[in-house]
């Protein structure tokens, strides 16, 4: 259902099983009330951290994106290429190279397949590394599932942009997006209505009007899409997943249990020169804005359960 409600666009999908039977519910017309308004921007107030030791955080990205840069996309490394990885090599020593195929229709009898590399440089040699830097002949991106501080990141971002700004001088960016990614399994998603706001939860809420509906639900997950100040965009996506499923194998595992997750991804297609203060101000000015936005979502309860004092 797709329903501006405030600042706010939902789209949500809910999976019942009964027995044999499988019901799913996605209504595709707006429904609207009296109490509904057009959507108007988010207003995040500055609001202090509070450090969680057992954070259910499992991957933190961002991403920069800028005009094509096809030297480095070629199969084998350039000057500036190899220079790029000996300024980062000491902090992520693990080079891969994942090669890309795309297909362009360019005619039903003659299609267009070209060729690139991402190149990855990561501090193990794991399937999936604590950090990982990306670069591709668009983006230069930053992940990492060993998040420790806002700061911390946003100094290894300050050092991968000043990088990518030395060895190939891109003049500006056409997107920079930050994503952060929590997920509740085991004994926190078992306790989900104590950990998440019941205005969040929806279905899944205690004291549903529809509680006879709630031990049916397989798969229950909401899209959101918030208005952002200076026409910046939020997409979030919550909900309940089933075991052995993920909501994006790029970069969530699926777990084998029952799991509830939290993603939310603030992004802006203003172009911003390419530079490590202007990049690293809005990096920080996004990470600002999806933890205030975090903590309208949760509870008092979700802070002390994973060890941090409100």
């Amino acid at each position: 259902m797709q329903q501006p409600v405030g600042n706010v666009i939902l789209h949500s999908v809910v999976l019942f099983r009964r027995e044999d039977v499988a019901l799913t519910i996605c209504p595709r017309q707006p429904v609207w009330t009296a109490t509904m308004m057009e959507p108007r921007p988010l207003r995040p107030a500055p609001i202090p951290e509070v450090p969680l030791p057992q954070a259910p955080l499992v991957a933190v990205v961002a991403q920069v994106r800028f005009s094509p840069i096809l030297s480095i996309g070629q199969s084998h490394a350039t000057d500036a290429v190899a220079a790029f990885q000996e300024r980062l090599r000491p902090t992520y020593p693990h080079l891969t190279v994942d090669h890309t195929h795309q297909i362009n229709m360019t005619s039903p009898s003659q299609p267009h397949v070209s060729h690139s590399q991402i190149w990855r440089l990561a501090d193990s040699r794991s399937h999936r590394p604590g950090w990982r830097v990306s670069l591709a002949q668009d983006f230069v991106s930053l992940e990492t599932r060993q998040y420790h501080s806002r700061s911390d990141f946003l100094d290894r971002l300050r050092a991968v942009i000043e990088a990518t700004a030395t060895c190939f001088s891109p003049t500006d960016s056409t997107r920079f997006g930050l994503r952060y990614i929590d997920q509740l399994s085991g004994s926190a998603a078992a306790k989900v209505v104590d950990l998440v706001k019941p205005e969040v939860l929806g279905l899944l809420a205690s004291g549903s009007a529809l509680t006879q509906l709630q031990s049916s639900i397989v798969h229950s997950v909401i899209h959101a899409q918030f208005m952002a100040p200076n026409d910046d965009t939020v997409l979030a996506r919550w909900g309940i997943l089933p075991p052995s499923t993920t909501h994006d194998p790029e970069v969530v595992d699926p777990v084998d249990e029952r799991s509830w997750v939290l993603d939310m991804d603030m992004f802006t297609t203003r172009p911003h020169q390419f530079s490590d203060s202007s990049l690293v101000s809005t990096a920080e000015t996004f990470a600002e804005s999806l933890y205030w936005l975090f903590r309208q979502m949760v509870t008092e309860e979700f802070l002390r359960y994973h060890g941090g004092v409100a």
